[in-house]
């Protein structure tokens, strides 16, 4: 099985970045999810990656994945959260 993993900033100037990664973080906890965290600010490769990976250079964090799958945004996560499609929105079922 596939490791999750949470592209996410521990530098953030955002409240609201900051707010949607521990939600982010809290879901997966709950559900006992295993999740691995990459940490953007500490390498530009990093921040790279993840604007690769979703094609958008825009993108903020948090931007999940299931493996190298990518999986969505926080918009799409908290959406699957309320129609309690998480394990869906991982790829996991």
């Amino acid at each position: 099985m596939s490791v999750i993993k949470v592209y996410y900033s521990s530098v953030s100037g955002s409240r609201e970045v900051k707010q949607r990664q521990e939600e982010v973080t809290r879901i997966l906890d709950a559900y006992k999810i295993k999740y691995e965290l990459i940490d953007i600010s500490l390498s530009k490769k990093k921040l790279q990656e993840m604007i690769t990976k979703v094609s958008t250079p825009k993108a903020l964090p948090p931007q999940i994945f299931n493996g190298q799958q990518y999986c969505g945004d926080f918009e799409k996560f908290h959406k699957a959260k309320e129609n309690k499609e998480i394990l869906k929105f991982l790829k996991m079922e």
